[in-house]
Formats: C-alpha cells, structure tokens, sequence
C-alpha cells in the first residue's frame, strides 16, 4: 500500500513553487485535498500509476530540496525556539516592548 508520508504535505509549503503545475497539482490534491490515487488521475486524465509515479518521483525531489536547503527543519527548529520565548516569558516580568515583540515572534512562525 501506498502510504502518506504526510512530511511531504510539509514539504510542499516550502518548496511548492519549485515544482511544476502538474507536480504541484498532483501533491496538492493527494495531501491537501484528500484525494485518491483514483480520484487524481480521473481530474488530470492519466492512469492511477501514472498518479503514483508523480507523487513518489516528485516526493522524492522536495525531500531532496529540504536535504540540501533544509528551509522546513530551520523553520521547525526556529518555531519550537520561538514558542519556548513565549512559554518562559509568561511567567517572567518583562517590559512590556518586550513583551509584544515575544508575542509577534511567536505569532510570525
């Protein structure tokens, strides 16, 4: 069975518009949207494998896209940091500048 690596609905955020339409619609609407294997190829008018090799092919370049970029892993890495700001600034008495500033970091990622 062909299983969701639900990663690459991840990846597709980031790296999306390196794609082609056709990649890009096929991914979206497999992730995104739901869609069967089935369901795909009857919209883009290809076979069901034709909509495996697509989305396998394609997730295996937006894997190698965040293995040589890494946009996904520094953004995950700078939202944990920026919730752990939040978390500790809570309980500490900070100007209230400050403060917003936390807030608005935290808000951003």
């Amino acid at each position: 069975m062909f299983e969701k690596d639900l990663i690459l609905g991840f990846l597709l955020d980031f790296y999306g518009d390196l794609l082609s339409d056709q990649k890009r619609e096929a991914l979206s609407m497999y992730f995104n949207e739901d869609l069967s294997l089935s369901e795909i190829a009857k919209v883009m008018g290809i076979s069901r494998q034709g909509v495996r090799n697509i989305i396998k092919k394609t997730g295996d370049e937006l894997l190698f896209y965040e293995e040589k970029l890494g946009l996904a892993r520094r953004f995950r890495e700078l939202k944990d940091t920026a919730d752990k700001i939040f978390a500790l600034s809570r309980n500490v008495d900070l100007p209230e500048c400050l403060r917003r500033e936390i807030e608005r970091l935290s808000s951003l990622v």
